[in-house]
């Protein structure tokens, strides 16, 4: 049994072929895990060593090998603001490259299902608080993720006209920022959290960009995983759908947590001359409950403490 009567939709079934791209990455790897254990039994990674999707041949092979059934597009090149700012034509290339190439091989290929993962970054830099999904065009990203939320902005555009023109049944999904266990935590690349737990448990001084009264929302991993599955098995419209936890906390609070979580005792250093990024960042997840049944279940203080606890086994190990 299905959420909704989908007329004319094709349902995904259990036996059916599940091509994950960037299925080894942060987010691919526990979708890929949730999947498995919601009883997929073909469930394929796409890996960049095999397939580099920026190249239409590499990609049309990756469609010719695995004959999938159903593609889930999670590969992107991405970072915090300072990676963002140090690339952004490879960001906008690399993007949307691959989304062009992987949409159109859907097309070809003629696939049941396709699930095209967007980004909170494609909202307008003063959009509305909480984002509706509907706002998404009502202006220009904040300027130092702009390429790469503009090139993610566009896939939407595409997957609206391929379903239009050629009937092929693309959603469209809109997550917020992400953390947990298996996050980047590479010093040049990372994002906000993972950033500053790793400078927390390795102790000196501790460096924050921008005044701290930016504000973020977060979506644990393993709910971001969850919510995905819920909108590959019943979601099946042309509107993009957000995906978040609806609640927003400031720099500054994120920062004071972390702190008291991680015991630390150093000194914190505010470079105000930095860029905040997006003055505040928090969605409308009504329609996620509304249509596909989601709401998110870690809290953002159980969701570092078990994020805290991954990283500090990796450095032990």
């Amino acid at each position: 049994m299905h959420w909704r009567s989908r007329r004319g939709v094709l349902p995904v079934l259990k036996s059916d072929r599940i091509v994950v791209t960037g299925g080894r990455g942060f987010l691919g790897s526990h979708l890929v895990r949730n999947l498995n254990q919601r009883g997929y039994r073909n469930v394929f990674v796409a890996l960049h060593s095999d397939y580099n999707l920026t190249q239409q041949s590499d990609t049309a092979c990756m469609y010719r090998n695995f004959k999938p059934d159903v593609v889930v597009h999670l590969a992107a090149e991405v970072g915090g603001i300072g990676a963002n700012q140090a690339n952004p034509g490879r960001y906008f290339y690399a993007n949307m490259a691959m989304g062009l190439n992987v949409i159109e091989q859907a097309r070809l290929s003629g696939v049941k299902k396709f699930v095209q993962i967007g980004t909170v970054c494609a909202y307008p830099k003063f959009c509305p608080v909480p984002f509706k999904e509907a706002d998404i065009w009502e202006g220009y990203p904040e300027e130092t993720n702009a390429p790469y939320g503009i090139a993610k902005r566009a896939l939407l555009t595409m997957c609206q006209a391929y379903r239009q023109q050629y009937g092929l049944n693309a959603i469209y999904l809109l997550p917020v920022n992400l953390y947990g266990p298996g996050d980047n935590f590479e010093p040049a690349t990372s994002h906000v959290i993972p950033a500053l737990i790793r400078k927390c448990v390795e102790g000196g001084d501790v460096e924050v960009w921008g005044t701290g009264n930016a504000s973020r929302e977060f979506l644990y991993v393993e709910d971001a995983a969850e919510a995905i599955a819920l909108a590959m098995e019943r979601y099946d419209k042309a509107e993009p759908l957000n995906l978040g936890s609806g609640r927003e906390v400031t720099i500054r609070q994120l920062m004071a947590s972390i702190v008291e979580l991680t015991r630390y005792t150093g000194n914190i250093q505010r470079d105000s001359s930095k860029p905040d990024g997006q003055p505040r960042r928090c969605l409308d997840v009504s329609r996620a409950k509304q249509e596909i049944g989601f709401e998110a279940r870690t809290s953002l203080l159980l969701g570092l403490e078990k994020t805290i606890e991954w990283f500090k086994s990796q450095e032990a190990a």
